[in-house]
């Protein structure tokens, strides 16, 4: 079982459907790495979500590696909700 530790921590996952067959970690860490992952996702005007277990789930893979078939649900529901809000700023900002 994973240990718990009260440190925050952050995974960054990158998808690109028509160059990848899943989405991979690209990027983790805890403490202060999750906090700079964290402040450059929203500097960079990147969707953050904040999903605890997820975080557990994707945070024991390694950098690279897609996501197993057990997380895509989650994941693409978190993605279908990430391109829907980027659509509907593009036209807000049209």
């Amino acid at each position: 079982m994973p240990r718990r530790s009260g440190r925050k921590a952050a995974v960054a996952i990158q998808y690109d459907r028509s160059a990848m067959s899943a989405p991979k970690v690209v990027a983790k860490g805890r403490g202060a790495v999750a906090e700079r992952l964290i402040a450059m996702a929203r500097e960079n005007q990147v969707p953050v979500v904040e999903d605890k277990l997820l975080v557990e789930a994707l945070d024991q893979l390694n950098l690279n590696q897609e996501i197993p078939g057990e997380l895509y649900q989650v994941v693409a529901e978190i993605l279908v909700a990430v391109y829907k809000a980027e659509s509907g700023s593009k036209r807000k900002g049209s």
